[in-house]
């Protein structure tokens, strides 16, 4: 893979917030999400999945606590609609307003040196939440070929970050290349969390309460060998999500899906691919069609996935 330095600011513009604000903030998200939001301190971030009933992942979040009654939830700007009206359905009597905030916020990616000089720490772990002055939070992601990247929310119209401008298309690989899958409309109800690899990441929280789908994806964890992953690979050919992924020794029926594509600097493509396990011994692995499809060439995945550590 050619070099690429990864280093700046960029304007977030496929992102968007929900504001979820009010004494039930946290417990209604905490009965909603797969994550722990009562428990969600002021200077934490989580990563956390909203499920269909039958443990199908809809909706994907990074979610921050800046003020005891104030959480809010970054997610792509594509899905956000349609996953704060089924959040709406459920408020019932909880003292919670939802409400899409993307307007007055503005998010940037900030990679490399960019994290340093607007005052963070390179070093700090994924999942931590920086409070800026009053108004800012920046929050540690995972980082991308080992370069540190956080996630900039700050008011409208406020300064942004400092650093040099790099192409969204830039972060959008670096995304891929964090093992990250952040979900968009192509993939919904594609995957339970496990084949997003969300346990390993910190999307799940085993020891909460009950949610909906909670019952099948603590199944899927407890009860029976996992089937299927998400790994990151490379291709010469152009991938989007939803593509179906089909093995060698099948050409009939699709062993997987692209979660997750983004085009790489060097002019080939990144992708997350959530496939069955078996199929890594199977023969070539290819996304679109089985025979003339693009070749998937499966690369290491940046951190250990849970039944392997």
């Amino acid at each position: 893979m050619t070099t690429v330095v990864l280093n700046g600011v960029t304007t977030l513009s496929h992102l968007g917030v929900i504001r979820a604000e009010g004494p039930d903030a946290a417990s209604f998200l905490h009965g909603q999400l797969t994550q722990d939001f009562s428990l969600l301190g002021a200077t934490e971030a989580r990563l956390a999945a909203l499920c269909t009933a039958k443990g199908r992942v809809i909706a994907s979040f990074i979610g921050i606590r800046p003020q005891p009654e104030l959480i809010l939830l970054v997610c792509s700007r594509d899905i956000l609609a349609a996953t704060l009206k089924r959040l709406s359905m459920y408020v019932l009597r909880a003292k919670v307003k939802l409400t899409d905030a993307t307007e007055q916020f503005a998010l940037h990616g900030l990679a490399g040196t960019a994290l340093t000089a607007n005052g963070l720490d390179a070093e700090t772990p994924p999942g931590k939440r920086t409070a800026i002055g009053d108004d800012i939070s920046a929050v540690s992601l995972y980082p991308a070929d080992g370069v540190p990247r956080a996630l900039w929310i700050a008011p409208a119209g406020h300064a942004a970050p400092v650093g040099p401008a790099i192409d969204l298309a830039l972060w959008q690989w670096s995304e891929v290349r964090s093992g990250i899958v952040t979900l968009t409309t192509p993939v919904i109800e594609a995957f339970v969390p496990q084949m997003i690899n969300y346990e390993s990441v910190g999307g799940v929280n085993f020891k909460k309460g009950c949610y909906p789908g909670q019952e099948i994806v603590a199944r899927s964890q407890f009860r029976g060998t996992l089937k299927r992953r998400t790994y990151l690979v490379q291709a010469d050919a152009p991938l989007s999500a939803g593509q179906e992924v089909f093995a060698g020794n099948d050409a009939e029926q699709p062993v997987g899906t692209v979660a997750q594509a983004a085009l790489a600097p060097d002019g080939g493509w990144a992708a997350l691919v959530s496939i069955q396990i078996a199929a890594l011994e199977a023969g070539p692995l290819r996304a679109g069609a089985p025979a003339d499809g693009a070749s998937l060439t499966v690369e290491p995945l940046p951190y250990a996935l849970l039944e392997d550590i």
